[in-house]
């Protein structure tokens, strides 16, 4: 009857449901349109799992009056061709809604509102809960994509002893998130064990349908430099720059930097008085031994610093290609080439040539080969690979 309000179905109140739209969009940002769109779909799809024959729902949004209604849709047909009751009219059904309607008119049949306000209540909610989980999701990933390339500190919560995986909570509050550190990216020998407070690397964040995966590592170059960050204001303001880094985690570690102003070491800098900037930072990394070099434009300088501490007598370069060899003295050979070949290695990776070690005797026997080019050798050579960038 006209101006008698019908009762609406326990559970069912519309416009809490557009007050809960206005505080998402208010609070989380998310827009009323989006999330009413994903209700109507979620309503449609429930009427329609209900009943398996209608063809054609739809939901009417009021948003002026903040109510909601549900139709089923009906063709409007002659009376010889109605056969599907669920989707089709006969015209004299038709005419007695309104004289209006014709022969391929749709009719919209209000669906009842008992049953409308069961699917609304249940489906609804379940709408926007989701919506609340995927914008926490999305709060969750804007906060820490925005940290990629960081030093962020997390607390380990548990060692898998399976695989050695080891889960970290990172983060505070609503913000925090599990993030996984990978065996592969843990610092060999390094024992973490549950509670532990430990600075990771974030190399990256990854959108999945469980939330934002954070990637992190112990073991990235890029831990290094925001270590030497932290700890060197020349590095932070820029007047000291990271070229790039080679590192082994858990044993070594070389650092090419450069200065924009000729008034400042950036050795000196990274080393800090008395050693205490390097110090902490080899603390942090539980003793890994950090060399730090003078990063220069021209690469047989570059490359005769990289070997560091070794001295290193004369450099040929080759005319084609990223390759060199390296004279020695004698006596610093195996100085040069490293412990299993790590400081001829870390310096190749460094410098980005390949680099080919001999001792001055052998610069004595031999002239270099046509052109500069070095020809392989069995006593040192270090396999190049693309500097790491320090990012």
């Amino acid at each position: 009857m006209k101006g008698k309000k019908q009762k609406e179905p326990v559970g069912f109140n519309p416009a809490e449901i557009f007050a809960a739209l206005a505080l998402l969009e208010k609070e989380r940002g998310i827009p009323q349109s989006f999330m009413m769109e994903k209700i109507v779909q979620a309503l449609t799809t429930a009427y329609k799992r209900d009943h398996a024959d209608v063809e054609n729902v739809i939901v009417d949004v009021d948003e002026a009056h903040q109510n909601l209604k549900m139709f089923v849709q009906k063709n409007v047909v002659e009376e010889e061709d109605y056969v599907d009751p669920a989707n089709e009219m006969p015209i004299e059904e038709a005419k007695r809604l309104s004289a209006k309607y014709e022969v391929g008119d749709i009719v919209n049949i209000p669906v009842d509102t008992v049953e409308f306000g069961r699917i609304a209540a249940g489906n609804g909610k379940q709408v926007i809960i989701q919506g609340l989980r995927e914008a926490e999701r999305g709060q969750v990933y804007d906060e820490f994509n925005s940290k990629q390339h960081e030093i962020l500190t997390g607390v380990v919560t548990r060692v898998d002893p399976r695989n050695g995986n080891v889960s970290l909570r990172i983060g505070t509050g609503t913000d925090s998130t599990e993030a996984l550190l990978m065996a592969g990216e843990q610092v060999p020998g390094e024992d973490l064990t549950e509670g532990m407070h430990v600075k990771v690397y974030v190399v990256e964040v990854r959108r999945s349908t469980r939330g934002p995966q954070v990637l992190i590592s112990r073991t990235h170059p890029g831990l290094v430099k925001r270590l030497f960050e932290l700890e060197v204001p020349e590095i932070y303001d820029g007047t000291v720059e990271v070229k790039s880094i080679a590192r082994e985690a858990g044993s070594r570690t070389k650092m090419a930097v450069w200065s924009n102003d000729e008034n400042v070491d950036p050795i000196g800098a990274c080393v800090g008085p008395k050693g205490q900037r390097v110090g902490s930072i080899v603390e942090e990394l539980r003793g890994e031994k950090i060399d730090i070099v003078k990063y220069s434009e021209d690469p047989a300088q570059f490359i005769a610093a990289a070997l560091a501490p070794a001295d290193v007598v004369d450099v040929w370069m080759a005319d084609e290609g990223k390759a060199c060899r390296v004279i020695v003295p004698d006596d610093q050979l195996s100085l040069a080439i490293g412990k299993e070949g790590q400081n001829a290695r870390l310096a190749a990776r460094l410098t980005g040539y390949k680099i080919d070690i001999k001792p001055e005797s052998y610069h004595d026997e031999e002239e270099p080969p046509a052109g500069g080019a070095p020809e392989a050798a069995d006593t040192a050579e270090a396999s190049a690979v693309e500097p790491v960038d320090a990012e």
